[in-house]
């Protein structure tokens, strides 16, 4: 059957019907009266990236960029999405929230971009929430496992890749614990001060009261954002050092460096593990200058593969890397931006032509088991906004290569 003929009086109840009206009262194809959504033109999609391109966290902003711009060339080569480009235009934040606040309204209201994907950080994600609930506008895989990010039920406008910070951190107690045979009140935690650590010493929490122990009682240790003082971080894992079996990091890749240097330094007996927003490849460049001694035994989690195994989908990603940045080496954040690119690829194209973040957000919401070959198959619903909840642990030799550690 056709659509039947459209009134004025219906062509008034929505935008997208006074579209409709005005394109065919011109005699215009219907598509182009969607030129008009943010970021969508005939031939391109305009997606923004507001990230750390300078500062402590250049290399976590670059390595998602990559991620992105390596699965994005790819598409393009290979026909694009429903006759689109996609495009990324990123913006440096310097992991400074009060900069994101500038880049997001840059993005959004200068750029007229469709959707903001990959940003990094926990602290910028604060405060670019608010805005783009207030706008409508479609926030993808930020480089972040906060719990604000995961709101039950979800925001309609926020979609995840990774695991949560509170996954990770929980996975790298129970290793400790289950396996390791370290007792929950030898384990202590250096946390950065800021919602980032937070979100970490969560995962802590919940399971220091699966073992019965109470949170209050972990010894905390912290520092400041963006900078690597953590001597008095260290004072008092010394000072306490008797008592202690383990420590598990949320920090970031030089304050981390710098902890594991101290405790190696001191040569205290201690575990030393800490999770996926650490910047796996860049720590394990940092304490390899220091020796192999000080990289060897890091526990790392992570919310991707091994970047250098040989299954296909990661072959797949090594390929699109060499051709997009050949001068890159495989990289856990690189493929994080390069799965959760894919992922978004796929929620595009069961979008169709008609493209809008509405229709967007169904598509992504109709993802259910796809596997992408990754060993785990990646699902997004109503009610779920995080494709994948798989954490993978490894750790650093002697050689400061990543190496598997099986354990479920």
């Amino acid at each position: 059957m056709g659509e039947r003929p459209m009134r004025l009086a219906d062509a008034v109840q929505s935008p997208r019907r006074i579209a409709l009206f005005l394109a065919a009262a011109l005699g215009l194809a219907a598509t182009s009266a969607f030129a008009e959504v943010d970021g969508v033109t005939a031939d391109e999609v305009l997606f923004g990236m507001s990230t750390a391109l300078s500062g402590p966290l250049k290399d976590y902003g670059q390595q998602m960029q990559i991620g992105f711009e390596s699965a994005f060339a790819a598409q393009n080569k290979a026909g694009r999405v429903n006759g689109r480009k996609l495009k990324l235009v990123v913006l440096d934040d310097g992991y400074e929230p009060e900069r994101t606040k500038v880049a997001m309204r840059q993005l959004v209201e200068k750029q007229k971009v469709f959707a903001v994907v990959g940003n990094v950080g926990t602290p910028t994600a604060a405060v670019s929430l608010p805005y783009i609930l207030e706008k409508g506008v479609l926030f993808y895989a930020p480089f972040s496992g906060a719990d604000l990010l995961r709101n039950d039920p979800p925001d309609r406008f926020v979609f995840n890749f990774r695991a949560s910070y509170w996954e990770e951190m929980a996975t790298a107690v129970k290793y400790l614990v289950d396996v390791k045979g370290i007792k929950p009140d030898q384990i202590a935690v250096l946390a950065q001060n800021d919602s980032y650590g937070e979100a970490g010493f969560d995962g802590v929490a919940y399971m220091m009261r699966k073992y019965k122990r109470d949170p209050r009682q972990v010894l905390r240790v912290g520092y400041k954002r963006n900078t690597t003082d953590v001597a008095e971080a260290v004072r008092v894992i010394k000072a306490n050092a008797p008592k202690l079996r383990a420590v598990v990091m949320a920090s970031t890749s030089k304050a981390t460096a710098r902890f594991v240097q101290k405790m190696k330094e001191e040569n205290l007996d201690l575990t030393l593990a800490t999770i996926s927003g650490v910047n796996s490849s860049e720590l394990a460049e940092q304490l390899m200058l220091l020796g192999p001694r000080f990289a060897e035994g890091v526990i790392v989690t992570q919310i991707v593969p091994l970047p250098t195994s040989r299954s296909s989908a990661i072959m797949q990603y090594q390929q699109a890397l060499a051709l997009s940045a050949p001068s890159e080496k495989p990289g856990f954040i690189s493929l994080e931006g390069y799965i959760a690119a894919n992922l978004l690829i796929e929620g595009l194209r069961r979008a169709g032509r008609d493209l809008t973040t509405d229709s967007l957000v169904t598509a992504l919401e109709s993802i259910k088991n796809l596997d992408i070959g990754i060993g785990v198959n990646l699902s997004l619903g109503p009610s779920e906004h995080q494709a994948s909840h798989k954490v993978w642990l490894t750790s650093l030799d002697a050689q400061g290569a990543y190496r598997a550690i099986h354990f479920e």
